[in-house]
């Protein structure tokens, strides 16, 4: 009896040990990169675990039986699964985790968690984080992924990716749908608030998450903008998960470039968060006497306190040393007389610039459906300039006929200060009534742009009058002026002296010059001048759902203020008010295809400046427009890869141009109407997880319709404006292998292109159209990657913008940047 029992409990123990099984596994998310910290439960059997650093997981000792796997993490989809496990049987999982775009943030604090080229949400466009397929407007986009690969330093090299945008010059300075935005007006967004540059140089994009633009006028939530799109910079937000990145990069032009991202958590609860991004940049460029040392300083902190409230701070600081390029000129009507190299500078100008952007913001939810939102941005800009440039025109002879080979020099001597304050509150409220859902938001804005008292230019230029003094040549009384022997081809002329030595093409005289020896005049212009304006906005928007179809209404009231006569005993208040609406509409045909219709209304003041300038011509009605726009938002491929296609109409009045007179370089004309029509379509996402694509293309027809009553002016009729191309496209994809033989080895391959464009400041001048071709090699192993950019691999010489023939901005020739990055 005895081993009886032994026998049974001994068959009974066995049994239990051969009943327990496994199941492990691994989350990717759909970049392919491992999930960590996914928390796992076996729902009803309390085992639970969190994946690792390589996205694993696994349960040990489990009897055989059906299971349902959960989990859960912050920015992704509920992930379900389940398992039927044998007696003795291991269950592997390969698991790829789904973005949750219904898990938003009501605005953006916390860091994007996509690592891939497609975004999935826009917080700029309603100022709630709304799926972009679900926004009634076009909105383009470039992550920092594709910056990456790209591999991209300057704002110029991003937005060459998207329908539509295009280099006006090589500034930051661009078209959006024909319509100039540059870094001098105050339109600029960072993070959804008002801000400006130093038109200058291009914004680094290092410290970006990604740049965005909403196509159109954002007039009904941010005031004045240009009514053909609005760039907003998306500056890098911690994350909870630690992450560094070192990277240097060497190349072509003596360039030398360190970058650096570190981002994690401060405390044990994850409730305090950082990231900082820096960056120190020197390159020549490909421009003779051109240079650029670059120090980018980028802190962000997060604090959690609550999980209902979200306190963030921004600080972008950058602090630039170059030279101020204005361009190449050429011979007469000759694109190719000179090199693309060609520069008028002195060896000892300079451009000395900082720039920072300070930002705090607060985000308190009270309850499930009703949040508080204030934020507060400060934007400081200085500039110290010495530079030899153009006078726009070329030197003359005795009777005051144009000597090609000779460009007329000027110089500025400039300091300048600029200040800006944005603050910005705003409620969400989210509310049903019956089967309709509300998305309700009611906000105020306050803006005040300032160039203080304290600026000041000199400038220098013209000829040398016997009777001391300089003055602009007049052919009818040569007898005022000093006269010098100029030798061309070996003929000797005796020509005007100029205040400023003209530039020689063919010497190209780029030499040490002595700055005291010139005869200054005093210069008011926009950059000295004392500014103050000042905006307040209030603003209401409804986004309505009711099943497939959603309506957007917004509205805003705005009151301008300028201060004519700033720091005068003529002080006085100029005030406008503007009305500003927005409606909007998105049907979904299916669950991955969206038709979209919108309307909505743009207002800007004349620049303050100009209307106060008593020889521009003013004052000056207001600059008005409106924007009709249709599309369809498509998804593909499980929503990976997403294609959309927009059809618009963009009407402005009132707009200022440049009368081009000689003798009156101040004047300036009022057009009756401008009009830009159009299509653009883009392709962003993923074909496979290791495959990635971005594809853009746009035909726009942006032309002057009424150039008012003056007769000289109908020359501008129906010509296409300046620097926007009719067709332009662009493409790139990216490929990274996987099978063992080439495993972690990746190419990239792409090209943009733009057709012919008139110039800005000469109606009869033309720039030709341009195709280029880009690629990259890349090689990953660890933590290291090894990568190589090689654009204009046919070494096309070609033009982004221009003035005219003697102010042209060349692109860069082929050229090479080699790239090694380390994470951790």
């Amino acid at each position: 009896m005895r081993i009886f029992c032994l026998l049974i409990l001994s068959l009974c123990c066995s049994g239990a040990f051969a009943q327990t099984g496994q199941i492990k596994g691994n989350i990717k998310n759909a970049a392919g990169q491992p999930a960590e910290s996914i928390n796992l439960i076996l729902k009803g059997t309390g085992k639970g675990t969190l994946t690792d650093a390589g996205g694993d997981f696994e349960f040990n000792a489990l009897p055989p039986g059906r299971y349902q796997l959960v989990g859960t993490g912050v920015g992704i989809k509920r992930i379900d699964r389940s398992v039927h496990l044998k007696a003795d049987e291991t269950v592997t999982l390969e698991i790829v985790s789904e973005e949750n775009t219904q898990e938003l943030q009501t605005v953006e604090i916390t860091g994007r968690r996509e690592t891939t080229y497609k975004n999935d949400l826009s917080f700029i466009a309603s100022k709630t984080a709304t799926p972009i397929k679900e926004v009634p407007q076009a909105i383009a986009y470039i992550t920092k992924e594709v910056m990456r690969d790209q591999g991209t330093f300057l704002m110029g090299d991003a937005v060459k990716n998207m329908s539509g945008v295009n280099q006006f010059t090589f500034y930051d300075d661009l078209t959006i749908r024909g319509f100039r935005m540059n870094g001098g007006s105050t339109t600029q967004l960072v993070n959804g608030l008002r801000t400006f540059s130093g038109f200058w140089k291009q914004p680094p994009v290092n410290y970006l998450e990604r740049v965005e633009v909403i196509k159109g006028a954002a007039s009904a939530l941010y005031g004045n903008t240009s009514p053909g799109g609005t760039i907003n910079r998306v500056t890098k937000k911690p994350l909870a998960t630690p992450q560094k990145s070192l990277s240097f990069t060497t190349g072509s032009f003596n360039t030398l470039r360190t970058l650096a991202d570190f981002t994690g958590p401060m405390n044990e609860s994850k409730t305090l968060l950082y990231r900082l991004n820096l960056g120190y940049v020197n390159a020549q460029g490909f421009r003779n006497m051109q240079f650029d040392k670059n120090i980018i300083i980028a802190p962000s902190v997060s604090f959690l306190p609550t999980e209902k409230t979200r306190i963030n701070f921004d600080l972008v600081f950058n602090r630039s040393n170059s030279r101020l390029d204005r361009g190449q000129s050429v011979k007469g009507n000759d694109l190719y007389s000179s090199s693309i190299r060609t520069s008028l500078n002195a060896v000892n100008d300079y451009l000395n610039e900082e720039t920072y952007l300070i930002t705090t913001s607060l985000n308190h939810q009270f309850t499930q459906n009703t949040s508080f939102n204030v934020a507060y941005l400060r934007t400081g800009y200085s500039e110290d300039l010495l530079e030899h440039r153009s006078s726009n025109t070329n030197g003359v002879d005795s009777a005051g006929k144009a000597i090609e080979n000779l460009v007329a020099r000027q110089v500025f001597i400039r300091k300048t200060k600029s200040f800006m304050d944005n603050v910005s509150l705003f409620f969400n409220h989210n509310f049903n009534t019956g089967i309709a859902e509300h998305k309700l938001v009611a906000g105020y804005d306050f803006i005040q742009s300032s160039t203080p008292k304290g600026s000041g230019q000199q400038t220098a230029n013209g000829y040398l009058l016997k009777a001391g003094g300089a003055a602009a040549y007049n052919a009818k009384t040569p007898e005022k002026y000093v006269f010098y022997n100029y030798v061309e081809n070996g003929v000797t002329y005796s020509i005007p002296k100029p205040n400023i030595s003209h530039y020689d093409l063919t010497l190209q005289n780029n030499n040490m010059e002595d700055p005291s020896k010139y005869i200054y005049n005093v210069t008011a212009n926009a950059a000295t001048t004392p500014v103050l304006y000042k905006l307040h906005g209030l603003y209401l928007q409804e986004q309505l759902k009711i099943k497939r179809l959603q309506i957007l209404l917004g509205l805003r009231y705005d009151t301008y203020i300028d201060k004519k006569g700033y720091t005068t005993n003529n002080e006085s208040n100029v005030t406008q008010h503007a009305l500003l609406p927005r409606i909007g509409a998105v049907y979904s045909l299916t669950n991955h295809i969206n038709v979209y219709g919108t309307y909505t209304q743009g207002y800007n003041p004349q620049d303050p400046v100009v209307q106060s300038n008593p020889l521009s011509g003013g004052p000056f009605d207001p600059i008005r427009s409106s924007l009709s726009e249709a599309g369809l938002k498509t998804e593909w491929l499980d929503g990976r890869l997403t294609a959309n296609v927009s059809v618009y109409k963009i009407s402005q009045t009132n707009t200022l141009y440049s009368a081009n007179a000689a003798d009156r370089p101040d004047l300036m004309i009022q057009v009756g109407k401008e009009s830009a029509k159009g299509v653009e379509f883009d392709v962003t996402g993923n074909i496979h997880p290791n495959w990635n694509v971005i594809a853009t293309y746009s035909y726009n027809d942006a032309k002057i319709t009424d150039a008012g009553s003056r007769a000289a002016d109908q020359v501008f009729v129906n010509l296409q404006k300046p620097n926007a191309p009719k067709n332009q496209g662009s493409i790139w994809t990216k490929y990274t292998f996987v099978n063992n033989f080439l495993s972690g080895f990746g190419v990239g391959l792409g090209g943009n292109f733009v057709t012919e464009r008139n110039l800005s400041l000469n109606n009869s001048q033309t720039l030709p159209g341009y195709a280029l071709l880009n690629g990259a090699l890349y090689y990953k192993i660890d933590k290291f990657q090894f990568q190589v950019n090689l654009n204009n691999l046919g070494n096309k010489t070609y033009w982004v913008g221009g003035y005219d023939y003697l102010r042209l901005f060349p692109g860069a020739p082929r050229n090479f940047m080699a790239t090694i990055s380390y994470t951790f």
